[in-house]
């Protein structure tokens, strides 16, 4: 029998340092457990070890993890991280705690179409093409107030925040900049349009959480290192 005791510490350590984090900043910080690269025992063993938020980038396997997870006892938060393809919103639209890549109004009517339908109020992050990056997905930031502006006509959207990938760089200080616009953006959308709630800020991965959370992030997406083992 595998032992997994490397996932628990994995966790313990980098909740601590987000603790630390939250206080020195004086704002909550969410962690969500990206598991794409984790089998379902490593999944299990992050829920016995305290996760509550979950996040996969293939809505099919979103939702299969989330039942596997309910059968074995546990209420995670379930999180899609990953570019959402408009056919795909009919697996999560049921379960789905946040959608954090809505990008288009497309998008936004076939989510708002879904959500009626199981009469939900779905909670959705913008995403914001930081880099500006072609190949990528995400608002362009000139226009992210106006897009914010447009999604106030679907009643079962919830507009919690924004988020942001950035490029992919090799120092995570380089990404700072990407990180930066995002939060400037953040606060300008937040006091001209508002929020659900007291916003989500969507930024920091594995490699660059650290960078994210000294720019402002409020949620950080995190895989690969909890699953390493030593």
């Amino acid at each position: 029998m595998e032992n997994y005791d490397y996932i628990k510490e994995n966790l313990l350590a980098l909740t601590g340092e987000l603790r630390e984090y939250s206080e020195k900043y004086s704002r909550n910080i969410t962690l969500v457990a990206v598991t794409k690269s984790g089998t379902d025992e490593e999944l299990i063993a992050l829920a016995e070890a305290g996760v509550m938020d979950v996040g996969e980038n293939r809505p099919q396997q979103l939702s299969r993890r989330g039942k596997l997870l309910h059968e074995k006892g546990f209420a995670p938060r379930l999180h899609e991280i990953g570019n959402l393809q408009r056919n795909k919103v009919k697996y999560i639209i049921e379960d789905v705690s946040l959608i954090h890549s809505l990008d288009s109004f497309a998008l936004a009517e076939e989510i708002e179409r879904q959500a009626e339908r199981v009469s939900r109020i779905v909670p959705v992050l913008v995403e914001i093409n930081s880099g500006r990056e072609p190949n990528k997905g995400g608002i362009m930031p000139e226009c992210a107030e106006e897009f914010v502006r447009g999604l106030a006509k679907y009643p079962h959207l919830s507009v919690g925040g924004l988020m942001t990938m950035g490029p992919v760089c090799e120092d995570p200080e380089d990404s700072r900049v990407y990180f930066r616009l995002t939060r400037e953006l953040f606060d300008t959308i937040g006091e001209r349009v508002g929020f659900s709630g007291e916003g989500i800020l969507s930024m920091g991965m594995s490699d660059s959480y650290r960078v994210a959370i000294e720019e402002g992030s409020t949620l950080v997406r995190v895989g690969r290192r909890l699953f390493q083992k030593s």
